[in-house]
């Protein structure tokens, strides 16, 4: 890796300053038929945001109203710079994209574009003008690139159909939201509570470190202490891939001011710290397939250090009900919830599945997919200290599929984004909540939500990769309020045993607390047409 690195930091200033071949013209082929477009009058549209009369040819094809995202996008510098490139690129995730990538992408002889586009995204992030979609055009080391129109199609028939069955469910959900909670009225007793504002217990935090040597692994977490007088219930908290344990304070601490102890680890191999290296030069992935394994036990064994410290040390003796444990987690956190849930990792699914992954849309693959490295065994990554789990924006689809989700017996809400990019809700959340078989199940749906929504700022001064704003979505600080409410209501129900708070879980109450421009449902069954 530091090779690599270091070879990278000899040749580029070479590539950069010596003119090397370019490409000028986007060939857009199907089958025998071939049309082309210069690259020359893409810059000038992209600049002036005036189409040449080449351009205007295809453009009177085009949305109209898609044009000036077209014209942004082609000239939206990327904050990367070539190191941080190239490092992602030559993991096996990067390299799965750039297969698929290649199929659609390819050179002027029409092979496959795998080390085109590879050496054009490093080079373009190399260029002093800027890391752009243009430039990398301008990079690509053939006189023209190909588009594969035919490939092209079917991509976009897959894409045309995963948005119409997202459509319809996404319907379905908001109108069986609707029409429950006109069916029930909300009671008297909810509408007293106001569950966004913060309970009335005071709290401290401590961060403790764990050192759990049969793994050699080693990582902190952050105990959120609140001065109650009984034993109280515990809620851990799992962040989601290139996050960290700040990301989800916001949330602990809400939990906390109503009488939880809240733990929250940091799984140092999928942090922040582990992108960071990644992309510095000090890592060779953006994750290990052992992830799937470690982060599971990274909180079984905060759970037994918890028991530890509950018997020998003043500050948690006689704080801490361990018998009664929630988990929520978001995104690859997600998936951690449901493993200690009781749903194992499916190895049949996987194979199924990530054998034709590359002709999925479905981003979230490129990480389950690595599961497929570990060993196969039955890995005992369930805890029966966890009585109940919420998972954001899981990723479970293949790594656990319906017949690993359907041996999960306690209660499980799954949270979903109707605009998640990156775990898509039809294929992560939605279809997987109707193989849910356990009796007490919600999915709560953010019309408008993305995979980034509810996840908080960083606050651990190396902080977590940043996001565009455009990937975040619109109010994220009405997303983490849902949050909020939704978790509190559940496991105050589920793991504290207030069967009062039921009321909050009902479509009624969600209606009350839904706003624009992220309206929120809440359902229990969800019925779909292809199942």
């Amino acid at each position: 890796m530091v090779l690599r690195s270091f070879s990278i930091g000899l040749l580029l200033p070479i590539f950069v300053t010596r003119p090397m071949l370019g490409a000028q013209r986007l060939n857009l082929s199907y089958g025998v038929l071939e049309r082309s477009i210069a690259i020359h009058s893409l810059e000038t549209y992209a600049k002036t945001g005036k189409a040449d009369d080449e351009l205007s040819a295809y453009f009177q094809y085009a949305d109209k109203t898609k044009l000036p995202q077209f014209r942004q996008a082609l000239q939206t510098p990327i904050p990367l710079n070539a190191v941080q490139v190239s490092q992602f690129l030559y993991t096996p995730i990067g390299e799965t994209l750039l297969k698929k990538l290649g199929e659609v992408i390819q050179q002027e002889t029409r092979t496959s574009g795998f080390y085109a586009i590879r050496a054009a995204l490093i080079l373009a992030a190399a260029d002093p003008k800027g890391f752009t979609l243009l430039n990398v055009l301008r990079k690509f080391p053939s006189e023209a690139i190909t588009i594969d129109l035919v490939r092209s199609l079917a991509l976009a028939n897959q894409l045309k159909s995963l948005v119409n069955q997202t459509q319809d469910a996404v319907t379905f959900i908001n109108q069986e939201s609707k029409r429950e909670a006109n069916l029930t009225p909300i009671r008297t007793a909810t509408s007293v509570t106001n569950l966004v504002q913060a309970g009335s217990f005071k709290w401290h935090k401590q961060t403790i470190n764990l050192d759990d040597k049969s793994r050699k692994r080693k990582f902190p977490a952050d105990i959120y202490l609140p001065q109650v007088s009984n034993p109280a219930s515990v809620i851990v908290i799992s962040h989601g891939l290139g996050s960290d344990r700040t990301s989800f304070a916001y949330l602990a601490e809400h939990l906390a001011s109503y009488g939880f102890v809240v733990a929250v680890p940091e799984h140092p191999g999928s942090n922040a710290q582990q992108l960071q290296a990644l992309l510095a030069g000090k890592a060779n992935e953006v994750t290990s397939p052992r992830e799937f394994i470690d982060r599971p036990l990274d909180i079984k064994y905060l759970l037994d250090e918890l028991t530890r410290l509950s018997q020998s040390n003043p500050d948690f003796q006689g704080h801490l009900n361990l018998q009664q444990v929630g988990v929520v987690g978001q995104s690859f956190g997600g998936y951690t919830a449901l493993a200690l849930a009781g749903a194992p990792i499916n190895f049949q699914q996987l194979h199924k599945n990530c054998s034709s992954s590359n002709d999925s849309l479905n981003v979230s693959l490129l990480l389950q997919c690595l599961a497929i490295h570990l060993p196969q065994s039955t890995y005992n990554l369930s805890d029966p200290r966890v009585k109940a789990a919420i998972a954001i924006d899981p990723i479970d689809s293949s790594i656990m599929g319906q017949a690993s989700l359907s041996q999960i017996n306690i209660p499980v809400m799954l949270v979903a984004g109707s605009a998640d990019t990156i775990a898509p809700a039809f294929p992560e959340q939605i279809q997987p909540f109707t193989w849910l078989t356990t009796q007490n199940k919600y999915l709560s749906l953010i019309n408008g939500g993305t995979h980034f929504s509810t996840i908080g700022e960083s606050a651990s001064g190396g902080g977590s990769i940043p996001v565009p704003e455009q990937a975040i979505g619109p109010n994220p600080a009405l997303a983490r309020r849902y949050v909020n409410i939704l978790s509190l209501a559940f496991f105050q129900t589920y793991v504290a045993d207030q069967p009062s708070y039921l009321n909050y879980l009902q479509p009624s109450y969600i209606d009350t607390i839904s706003q624009e421009p992220l309206p929120l449902s809440l359902v229990r069954l969800v019925t779909l047409a292809q199942n």
